[in-house]
């Protein structure tokens, strides 16, 4: 897709990319006029670890605070700054995801915006299959042995909203998704045989959607270049909007958009769809395993 080309992101996902835009202009504003983020956070009566969090996209926006900030800046165009107080209201539109927050951690309500407005998703997982990929029965097995001790109505949230987030895959303007599984997160079993065969016999037809390209990683290649686990690639059709690579963690996660950190994931992932069996091939493994389970 070309920059030039719209793209209808996932209700409440185009806030959080609007919020990363802003914050980059906002950045961008302030550096060219020389100015501090201590004096910025000062000019509207917060911190400057808030103007950090503001530049970032982490928090949301007050009116009052931008157009203190565009004054300070000098932005005095009256065209200019109904621009950016525009984005600011859209980047505070709640996602649907922000319904689930009793059982979603505010690092993770991020990287759902996020995914829900990317217009490619680049994947790569190797303990289980991804969350986009997965069976209801499935999910409920890797939610209930990663929360041993939640309530069972929790569980069925968490699994209730993987299940609202794979809504995108079929959406109108679905992204491009290219997963590349480890064997292992294929053989690691999570439920009952049941489970595995379904999960199975689920990847198998959901690689044949035209958005979705799948690859197994095989055991008997031996090493590979995704010696460093899981992650995501994130891509926007914002031209302004760089590539994200998302690395989660246990109780945080990280997102990197420095272009030599994306730039070393890019060329993992080329290697890891260049070294695993094509799209059809891989199909067969799904069926050599499936016929195993």
């Amino acid at each position: 897709m070309t920059a030039g080309e719209s793209w209808a992101a996932g209700p409440g996902g185009g806030s959080v990319v609007r919020r990363i835009l802003l914050g980059s202009q906002l950045r961008r504003l302030r550096e060219s006029r020389g100015i501090t983020r201590e004096a910025a956070g000062y000019s509207i009566r917060a911190s400057e670890s808030k103007i950090s969090r503001m530049e970032l996209g982490r928090v949301s926006f007050k009116a009052r605070d931008i157009e203190d900030l565009l004054t300070l800046y000098g932005v005095a165009d009256d065209v200019e700054r109904e621009s950016l107080l525009g984005l600011a209201k859209e980047a505070n539109v709640a996602g649907w995801w922000h319904s689930y927050g009793d059982v979603l951690p505010g690092w993770f309500q991020t990287y759902v915006g996020l995914e829900a407005a990317a217009s490619h998703i680049r994947l790569y997982e190797v303990q289980f299959v991804h969350g986009l990929l997965q069976t209801e029965a499935y999910a409920h097995a890797v939610v209930t042995r990663g929360q041993p001790g939640a309530r069972q109505a929790d569980v069925d949230r968490r699994v209730a909203l993987r299940l609202e987030r794979q809504k995108l895959l079929v959406s109108e303007r679905p992204p491009e998704v290219h997963a590349v599984l480890d064997e292992a997160a294929l053989r690691r079993p999570y439920g009952d045989r049941a489970v595995m065969q379904g999960q199975l016999k689920h990847l198998i037809e959901i690689s044949e959607q035209p958005n979705v390209t799948l690859q197994v990683m095989p055991f008997s290649f031996g090493g590979h270049a995704g010696e460093s686990g899981s992650f995501a690639m994130l891509r926007f059709p914002e031209s302004d909007l760089s590539d994200i690579v998302y690395l989660e963690q246990l109780t945080s996660a990280l997102y990197l958009d420095k272009r030599e950190e994306v730039a070393q994931y890019e060329r993992v992932m080329k290697r890891l769809q260049e070294d695993s069996p094509d799209p059809a091939e891989s199909r067969d493994v799904l069926r050599g395993l499936l016929q195993l389970t």
